[in-house]
């Protein structure tokens, strides 16, 4: 008797022309040859063995090549970054960037006035500066999207800060060790990597890249990561695995996100070739080089050696008449030293 479930095909007893189709006559019953039909999903009978190849990697069902990106945007641009480890920090010295903001443009104001004028909106200027001291202004934060009134004084200029988008401890780690004094002052007053932003947040990501700070803003972090790339690509600095895999998953968000062409300015100019033996930068000429940096300041009157002194120690910025205070710390003359 067949399986519940089972379907056959009937043939009269004369068909089956053996000895076991005549037995099966002689007890009324009919011969039975089975039909197999084509699965439907819901197996009813024994188990049917399929022999369907499996769908190869990449098709419908399976995940497909990660996406490099357009030509042009920065996600094309990251995977033209070299990945390796980063070098010590040591011999780092800010001062072996410049001594302070310089004048890239030649136009006759510093660099942080230029930025400020840039990123603020209704500034006015301090008089007989030529409108080159920026005095008061507003600023849309791009770090937390939050407005700010500027207005610059011992007790307020520091609420907006100019940020090294790539920092310079940072690059110091990832290149620029073998630069010349020329290339470190140009990536330090580089419009490209300057931005005005939130005094506090600026002293929060310190010299943080993308691995270890973003912007708490969620919306601005595609072009903040963009602006890192292109700085890095303009200066052949290089990114770790970790800074790496963190752009690239800003950047999946975002792919069609643009590489910044410097806001207007001359593009960096490309990098020398470093010498046999590249000479170290001097150090700023008005501020002598003691044997020893008291870090902090001791009382009775003595100077921290510079400004990496003043912010290792905390004490930045810096302002007249605070401890350890020299006036080259000073260099926009506002009353506030290594902002």
């Amino acid at each position: 008797m067949a399986a519940r479930g089972d379907r056959c095909r009937r043939r009269p007893v004369a068909a089956a022309g053996s000895a076991v189709a005549l037995l099966l006559a002689v007890a009324g019953l009919t011969a039975c040859t089975p039909v197999l039909e084509p699965s439907s999903g819901t197996s009813t009978g024994a188990p049917q063995s399929s022999s369907a190849a499996p769908e190869p990697p990449g098709t419908a069902g399976g995940p497909g090549p990660a996406d490099p990106g357009e030509p042009g945007t920065a996600l094309a641009s990251l995977a033209e970054l070299e990945v390796k480890g980063r070098a010590p920090r040591t011999g780092y010295d800010r001062d072996l960037f410049g001594d302070g903001w310089g004048d890239p443009d030649r136009n006759g104001c510093d660099a942080r006035n230029d930025v400020l004028a840039r990123d603020l909106t209704d500034e006015t200027f301090k008089p007989g500066t030529r409108d080159c001291v920026v005095a008061t202004g507003t600023l849309v934060d791009p770090y937390s999207g939050e407005t700010i009134a500027f207005r610059r004084g011992q007790d307020t200029s520091d609420d907006v800060q100019i940020d090294h988008v790539v920092a310079v401890s940072d690059a110091w780690q990832k290149g620029a060790q073998a630069w010349d004094a020329a290339r470190r002052v140009a990536f330090y007053n580089d419009p490209l990597n300057l931005l005005a932003v939130d005094g506090r947040l600026n002293q929060q990501k310190g010299d943080g890249d993308a691995a270890t700070w973003l912007p708490p803003d969620r919306g601005y972090r595609c072009a903040y990561v963009a602006r890192q790339i292109a700085v890095k690509l303009g200066y052949d600095l290089w990114v770790t695995r970790a800074e790496h895999d963190a752009m690239a998953t800003v950047l999946g968000r975002c792919p069609d996100q643009p590489l910044p062409d410097g806001d207007g300015a001359a593009p960096p100019e490309p990098a020398a070739a470093p010498a046999a033996a590249p000479t170290p930068a001097p150090g700023p000429a008005s501020v002598p080089e003691p044997a020893a940096a008291p870090v902090p300041a001791p009382p009775g009157g003595a100077s921290y050696r510079n400004c990496d002194a003043v912010r290792a120690a905390g004490a930045a910025p810096i302002r007249v008449g605070d401890p350890g205070w020299r006036a080259s710390f000073d260099r926009d003359g506002d009353g506030v030293g290594c902002e």
